[in-house]
């Protein structure tokens, strides 16, 4: 039957309009704003706005953080992409299966590509995201070159992007607050000169993370100033940054060459950017009969960093867990909120919280019961 035969009084104006906007939609294969849909559609701004936050908020309609909207086929699930950094590296490993068991919660089909800790790998997955016409994408992947590329072809497609630990251009931010996870490991790096040591150190080492840009590089750079409040009279000379890359076998490399280099100095402090990095460290150093020249901190809280801590007499001091089980359900619950059009934060700090190695070897139980990651000393106040 054609519309026009259709007698007026069985049809409802608002539900037709609605139908309206949905058509537009339909004819064009990007996002567009609402001055597009007004004028293409003549209905009432405010009528218009009204059905937008409607078909939105009942998941037809996608908002994107530059305002622009979007049909989202049904009856289909929201699709999120996701790019893990690395498959097989104990903290993406954790992240990942957070985020799969939160989008299954949600409802939401979670497509699940490995970056593999490598650029190209990282641009390749960003273009199969776009092809497959993901509703938001969630990119976790540590080149700071590799980003502006990753983000441009995103949001060229006019998909919302989150990236996570690392900044991209035109992504909303999730993650630690790099600075201040570093900052409190150098405090704890501190506490051990002044309680140990009884003030005295020859070298600070900051095992950092370069590809990964100045944001993440802020962890090393708040645990030197961290140490240079508590150890004003250190001289700078006495500060030093190489590249671990976040990888075992480099930083092992690396830390090698630095305690042949100095093979008097018997106080070494290092804060690692993370704790694969500090693994390939200590291994250095045990290699070298020189575990005991040093006092170590670390980030992420892997498994291995927990059982190696809960060692006696192991240098290493603690590590800033940055609560991988915990990013899962708050990116579903960003990226959502984002397809709704709420207003979001630019940047999203995740809890972190610092553990000790006197606090692990403290519990019940003293060092088997501290690999689970589980009891007091992980839970939040």
């Amino acid at each position: 039957m054609s519309r026009s035969a259709v007698d007026p009084k069985y049809l409802i104006p608002v539900f037709s309009k609605a139908l309206d906007v949905l058509e537009v939609f339909q004819r064009h294969d990007r996002p567009v704003s609402l001055e597009t849909l007004q004028q293409q559609t003549k209905i009432p701004k405010t009528t218009l706005y009204r059905i937008l936050k409607t078909l939105v908020h009942r998941g037809y309609v996608a908002q994107s953080s530059n305002g622009l909207y979007r049909i989202v086929t049904k009856p289909r699930k929201l699709r999120f992409g996701f790019g893990q950094q690395c498959a097989g590296m104990p903290f993406s490993d954790a992240v990942t299966a957070s985020l799969l068991q939160a989008a299954t919660r949600a409802g939401v089909e979670l497509l699940i590509r490995d970056n593999r800790y490598d650029p190209a790998s990282a641009v390749a997955v960003a273009e199969e995201f776009v092809s497959r016409r993901a509703d938001l994408v969630i990119e976790f992947q540590i080149d700071q070159d590799a980003a502006p590329v990753i983000a441009d072809k995103i949001s060229s497609a006019g998909i919302p992007l989150i990236a996570v630990d690392v900044p991209h251009p035109n992504a909303i931010y999730f993650g630690v607050d790099n600075y201040r996870v570093g900052f409190e490991a150098g405090e704890l790096l501190a506490s051990h000169v002044a309680e140990v040591w009884k003030g005295r150190v020859d070298r600070v080492l900051g095992l950092d993370i370069q590809h990964a840009g100045p944001i993440v590089q802020s962890r090393i750079t708040g645990s030197f100033r961290a140490i240079q409040d508590r150890l004003p009279d250190l001289p700078f000379s006495s500060y030093s940054r190489i590249d671990g890359a976040g990888v075992r076998e480099k930083s092992a490399q690396a830390v090698a060459d630095f305690l042949l280099r100095h093979p008097q100095d018997r106080r070494i402090l290092i804060s690692a950017a993370n704790d694969t990095s500090a693994l390939g460290a200590l291994g250095a150093a045990r290699e070298l009969r020189r575990e005991a020249n040093l006092a170590i901190a670390g980030q992420d809280c892997i498994p291995e960093a927990v059982e190696e801590m809960s060692r006696p007499g192991s240098p290493w001091l603690g590590s800033v867990s940055h609560e991988a089980s915990s990013y899962g359900e708050a990116l579903i619950q960003l990226g959502l909120s984002m397809l709704q059009g709420a207003t979001v934060a630019p940047y999203n700090y995740i809890e972190h919280r610092l553990i000790t190695a006197e606090a692990l070897r403290s519990r019940p139980g003293g060092a088997e019961s501290n690999g689970s990651m589980r009891g007091p000393v992980w839970e939040h106040a």
